[in-house]
């Protein structure tokens, strides 16, 4: 073995992301933050904005459905999220079988922000959008550097190391 050869022989070689992320204070704090607005909007959807969805005209009604619909699909993505990776994190499942989950609950990407709509809505329910969308960016970005960082991701051999090995091959005996 040369003094540049940097691969990795298995995932021991590691250190990822995900695993060290889903057991700190910071994705518990990120946990308790997305269930407490998953708890807010209920609350709010099931109180609040019910009677004030009353007051709106008939087109204000239907974009406060569409509005709500959105919301609630947002908050039901974080929250099954941040569960799968609260599964990972008490060890009740592993990182693989998250991926599995993964494929069951898609993050989708957040739909355009509709500005001629958002005016009109009530505002306690445009700061639980904006909040949520947030959330799902946040969570999103985190969920790419947790799974793009998965050790089976990665080449085994660093690419400079192959090369350099292959130059040590062919002129290494002039060394």
């Amino acid at each position: 073995m040369n003094g540049f050869d940097v691969s990795f022989r298995d995932e021991r070689d590691w250190v990822s992301f995900g695993d060290t992320y889903v057991g700190s204070d910071a994705f518990r704090t990120l946990f308790r933050e997305g269930m407490t607005l998953v708890e807010e909007a209920a609350a709010y959807l099931d109180g609040e904005g019910r009677e004030e969805s009353r007051l709106m005209s008939r087109d204000g009604t239907l974009n406060y459905a569409g509005e709500t619909m959105r919301l609630t699909t947002r908050l039901m993505q974080i929250a099954s999220w941040l569960l799968v990776q609260r599964a990972v994190s008490e060890g009740e499942l592993t990182p693989n079988e998250a991926l599995e989950e993964k494929t069951r609950v898609r993050l989708a990407n957040t739909e355009p922000f509709r500005a001629e709509v958002f005016g009109l809505l009530p505002s306690r329910l445009q700061d639980l959008i904006v909040r949520s969308r947030r959330m799902h960016a946040r969570i999103l970005h985190l969920d790419g550097l947790i799974t793009d960082g998965r050790p089976d991701a990665v080449p085994v051999v660093s690419p400079v190391a192959a090369q350099q090995g292959l130059l040590h091959a062919a002129f290494g005996a002039a060394h």
